[in-house]
């Protein structure tokens, strides 16, 4: 299967409503990660067939579960989950923070070539970070444990906004050990097309 099928029917059994425009971008995001890759080693997963369902798949898979408004990707690297959310609702203003240069100058580059009017991208880290307005969503995937991310990002965050992070099994035990101030909202079984393995979003909020 090519990539563009698997990543349509992918799309198609999470049930999003994306366009001609925004599939042709994804797979031009995908392109552009490879082809950095080979230089800034951005991400292990190099095969194809793989970064259509770890990458973009997985990072859509969050999509129907997170609230409108302004969202910050902590910790963006290669630009996962932030640039194929921007793309599926260029409405949504998407920040990609990271603090790595090469990474950001990788993301920078993405956002120019692929046109991203709504995304901007800030090399600086999580917690040096003062937004000139907070975060409906402050998402993160592979960035930290859940404690680390809701010390360091939870400054972030508009009074309703949710922290929101990308995780495989359930994480018993780091939701143990979450500081005082931030509370769990819930925690959302994903089903990523493709994807043999155990995928969870953790919604968390803070007092």
């Amino acid at each position: 299967m090519s990539p563009e099928a698997q990543l349509r029917e992918g799309v198609a059994a999470l049930g999003l409503p994306l366009g001609e425009p925004a599939h042709r971008k994804l797979l031009d995001y995908l392109a552009l990660l490879a082809k950095w890759n080979r230089v800034y080693n951005l991400t292990a997963v190099r095969e194809e067939p793989a970064m259509v369902t770890q990458h973009l798949l997985d990072s859509l898979a969050v999509l129907p579960h997170l609230p409108e408004g302004r969202l910050a990707d902590v910790g963006s690297g290669g630009g996962l989950p932030g640039i194929p959310l921007a793309i599926a609702e260029p409405q949504r203003t998407v920040v990609l923070l990271e603090s790595n240069h090469k990474k950001a100058a990788f993301l920078e580059q993405a956002r120019i070539e692929l046109a991203l009017g709504n995304v901007s991208v800030v090399n600086e880290r999580v917690e040096a970070c003062v937004p000139a307005e907070p975060f409906a969503v402050v998402i993160s995937r592979a960035f930290s444990d859940l404690a680390e991310f809701a010390r360091l990002a939870a400054h972030l965050l508009a009074p309703q906004g949710v922290l929101a992070a990308m995780k495989g099994v359930y994480p018993h035990e780091e939701l143990a050990q979450l500081p005082s101030g931030v509370w769990l909202d819930r925690v959302i079984a994903l089903r990523v097309p493709g994807l043999d393995a155990g995928r969870h979003l953790v919604l968390l909020r803070r007092d």
